[in-house]
């Protein structure tokens, strides 16, 4: 199994489409992360971090579990060295799970660590269960005081392709997509065949000059 999830110390919304998306999947929680992981039903191989912010009570109800401890005076974060070891066991697609909702500094740590991940070619994913949708909200209560209509239908993340005109052969188009993994209240069919659409566009070699559409 070449598919990793990462526990964050992140909040978490606990949709149907972060359990699948979790499901099967290989697990090494950061410090505090840990307490994700009996939410989601994932049996953790390793437990990685300096442990300032796991509490006493995690600590032991997963002492079982093997650790993987550093000094917090170090180089890295808990999750940068999660994501090194589930590399060294040969992780080639990586669920960055609670990668929001927590200290701003640790979102943005996160977003450059899966841009670098994305940059040498390893299928990444950001989530906490559905960012988007509460931004989506906040835009329509924005518009409608501008004369606009409410949105009726319930949310659907999705992504746009348009005028890749590149040649074939110029190495700058990279094969990168960072997607965050959003989860409208009210999932359908067509959104979750909207969410294999990006991932599978977002990990293409663009090989083709044709636009990639997923639509709601």
């Amino acid at each position: 199994m070449s598919r990793f999830v990462i526990l964050l110390g992140g909040a978490l919304a606990l949709t149907p489409r972060l359990h699948k998306q979790v499901s099967g999947a290989r697990a090494i929680a950061a410090d505090s992360g840990m307490a994700h992981a009996d939410a989601l039903g994932l049996d953790v191989e390793l437990w990685v971090g300096d442990f300032d912010s796991t509490s006493d009570e995690l600590a032991a109800r997963h002492a079982g579990i093997e650790r993987q401890a550093h000094p917090c005076a170090k180089d890295a974060t808990d999750g940068e060295l999660a994501v090194a070891e589930a590399l060294r066991r040969g992780a080639k697609e990586i669920v960055l799970v609670g990668a929001f909702g927590g200290q701003t500094d640790h979102l943005l740590g996160h977003a450059g660590m899966a841009l670098r991940l994305a940059l040498d070619g390893h299928r990444t994913f950001l989530t906490s269960g559905r960012e988007a949708t509460a931004l989506a909200r906040h835009v329509d209560d924005a518009l409608v005081p501008l004369g606009f209509e409410r949105e009726a239908r319930g949310f659907s993340a999705h992504v746009t392709l348009g005028r890749v005109r590149t040649p074939r052969s110029n190495p700058q188009v990279a094969p990168v997509c960072v997607v965050l993994a959003v989860t409208s209240p009210s999932s359908s069919t067509n959104s979750t065949r909207g969410s294999s659409a990006i991932r599978k566009a977002c990990c293409s070699d663009m090989r083709t000059e044709n636009p990639f559409s997923a639509r709601r």
